[in-house]
């Protein structure tokens, strides 16, 4: 089996990279050409998996990567995806993030139309929650321009495996994280300033909305629902989430608990971190996902962050062991 991944730098790539190679499958990634690149997070796996390059930009390089390939699966992580990203670059947000998805679904329809396709849609969607939990019937109301391009790119899946008769399904996953998480998302950006706090490196950390509540999952289980998508004989979407939501102050607090630390004491709100348009509260229901596809969470929301905050702790420790040996070294040869 040949699997093809956009977006296998990123947090969900490296880990559905790591999944497909433990099932015997071999793993081609497509990356876009850049003058630096960041491979940390498949570092350990390079030299198993195959990198093309193409862009969700450039509808010639996603044809020619599929023609070359020819995958049995491909699997579309790739996306401008950080929220507040999408209010300043709207528009790159849509190039990426929603015309992407009609780029390499018309690839799919020229170069390998028997491939299974996965397209990676977003909790964000949902927006301004029409009916709680959210399920695969609940209608979208995205309330940012990421959201919005998510919801074309979910459309734009469902158009073309009706009109044309692709295996093209959406994973509507809600927010799920582990250390590989980008720093930039609010959960990584609360686990390494904890860490940063903990090592004396920073007196406080400034964060947003508090009281915004999501359904946060560990992203190692949810690549698991992804595969297991792709492996059913109907194509239909699914919605993959744990049905807990929890407040970006209960997240702050356990995190700082596995520190030892009080996050009353570090945490100030910032109103600059505010959103143009909040989305107060997402909870998925995983009840059809669990049922048909057989899938269950591994890791509780507890575990999660402990796990990253471990991860930040142990990285802060790793450089300042650095800083001190290069600090001896530089005095041994200020002495000679």
């Amino acid at each position: 089996m040949k699997a093809l991944i956009t977006g296998i730098t990123g947090q969900d790539g490296s880990y559905l990279a790591e999944l497909l190679l433990s099932k015997g499958y071999e793993v081609y990634g497509i990356v876009r050409r850049s003058s630096t690149q960041n491979f940390e997070r498949i570092t350990h796996i390079q030299n198993k998996i195959h990198l093309l390059e193409a862009d969700l930009l450039d509808q010639v390089s996603l044809t020619q990567a599929l023609e070359e390939v020819q995958p049995n699966e491909i699997y579309n992580l790739a996306a401008q995806s950080f929220v507040p990203t999408s209010w300043k670059q709207p528009v790159l947000t849509a190039e990426f993030t929603a015309v992407g998805v009609s780029r390499i679904l018309e690839a799919i329809r020229s170069a390998c139309p028997q491939a299974k396709f996965y397209q990676a849609s977003s909790s964000e969607m949902f927006g301004k929650v029409q009916e709680i939990p959210q399920t695969e019937k609940t209608p979208f109301y995205p309330r940012s321009p990421y959201g919005v391009a998510k919801v074309y790119g979910h459309h734009i899946t469902v158009n073309y495996r009706e009109s044309y008769n692709l295996f093209a399904v959406s994973g509507i996953l809600f927010n799920h994280e582990s250390p590989r998480r980008g720093l930039e998302f609010v959960t990584r950006k609360i686990t390494d300033g904890v860490a940063r706090i903990k090592m004396g490196l920073a007196k406080e950390l400034r964060l947003g909305n508090l009281d915004a509540k999501r359904d946060w999952g560990f992203a190692g289980d949810y690549v698991n629902a992804m595969w297991l998508m792709l492996q059913q004989t109907t194509p239909t979407d699914f919605v993959v989430a744990t049905g807990e939501a929890h407040t970006v102050r209960d997240f702050a607090e356990i995190a700082f608990e596995v520190a030892g630390l009080n996050y009353e004491d570090w945490v100030v709100t910032d109103p600059k971190l505010l959103r143009p348009a909040e989305v107060d509260s997402l909870l998925g229901n995983p009840a059809r996902a669990e049922k048909e596809l057989k899938w269950k969470r591994a890791v509780s929301f507890e575990k999660m962050i402990e796990m990253m905050v471990e991860a930040d702790l142990e990285r802060y420790r790793y450089l300042s062991v650095g800083k001190l040996a290069a600090s001896k070294n530089r005095s041994i040869v200020t002495e000679l």
